[in-house]
């Protein structure tokens, strides 16, 4: 039988108090590559809301931050080194988080980032739990990528999850290793989001590898509504963030849309993302996800 805690999973806000002291930034500022961040498929996250520092860090980092408010084409992307997808939604599950979850983009959209992709151009594509998985299902098949359209959950301490270089769950790579200016990561932490994994075929380097065979996806009708009659399914040996170059371009898959922020969650105003303590390194490995896609690693 299934059996679960209840994670805090509402009254999320971007934690206003946390900013990065960043010693050596990637760029001068105002003069890194253009980052756009998509706020034009229903997206949860806003640069002026919960990914607000995120987009502090970034400019920090010396990155031109730049949010997107039209449907992906040809013209929009054109000077663009990195466009950021975080939590893209289709209309139909606005406020209706439940099956069916159809693709956030249309046909032609995908077309266009593919394109952008293959001739240069580097795209960070987040995707937290169900049913964001679903939206972006479509957009990431197209690139190599199955996204399992669930909740990856330590079934039984429902923790964030820590993967560790120690136990081979952070996996060597130059995002990880402490190369091109960046700094080496030992751990990154995690909150509930969901388990993806490569096409056969497909030379996707693995950055975060769930270990543990307590780690399923859970693939509610609804999101968080979980019973004893829930499918749960073992994820060990799937991913939730990964690397992988398409034409002449790079891509980087996270499972979890939590790590690279950092947010109050909660009645508690409970720390989750880049502030919590736990999470010492997800700084250092959000910037390094940022130069291994702007070629700086």
């Amino acid at each position: 039988m299934l059996t679960c805690a209840s994670p805090v999973v509402a009254q999320q806000v971007a934690d206003s108090a946390y900013h990065p002291d960043l010693a050596a930034p990637a760029w001068p500022a105002g003069t890194g590559p253009i980052v756009l961040f998509d706020e034009a498929h229903n997206n949860g996250h806003a640069i002026e809301g919960s990914y607000g520092p995120f987009a502090e860090l970034l400019r920090l980092d010396g990155y031109r931050v730049r949010p997107l408010r039209k449907p992906f084409s040809e013209s929009v992307l054109a000077g663009v080194e990195v466009l950021v997808v975080v939590n893209a939604l289709a209309t139909s599950n606005v406020g209706h988080w439940r099956l069916p979850a159809p693709s956030a983009f249309s046909a032609a959209e995908i077309d266009a980032v593919l394109a952008w992709v293959r001739s240069g151009g580097s795209l960070l594509l987040v995707v937290d739990h169900m049913p964001f998985p679903g939206a972006a299902a479509d957009l990431a098949s197209r690139l190599g990528v199955e996204l399992m359209n669930g909740f990856a959950i330590d079934t039984i301490a429902w923790d964030p999850l820590v993967f560790r270089r120690a136990d081979g769950s952070l996996a060597p790579h130059p995002i990880t290793e402490a190369r091109g200016g960046g700094e080496r990561v030992d751990s990154v932490v995690t909150w509930w989001g969901h388990a993806f994994r490569a096409h056969a075929g497909v030379a996707a380097a693995p950055l975060l590898v769930f270990q543990s065979d307590d780690v399923m996806s859970l693939n509610p009708d609804s999101a968080w509504q979980f019973t004893p009659t829930t499918p749960a399914v073992p994820v060990r040996g799937w991913l939730q963030a990964a690397a992988l170059k398409h034409g002449a371009g790079r891509v980087v898959v996270l499972g979890d849309a939590a790590m690279i922020t950092a947010q109050r969650v909660g009645p508690n105003r409970q720390p989750v993302g880049m502030n919590a303590p736990g999470a010492p390194q997800n700084v250092r490995f959000v910037r390094n996800v940022l130069r291994w896609l702007c070629r700086r690693r």
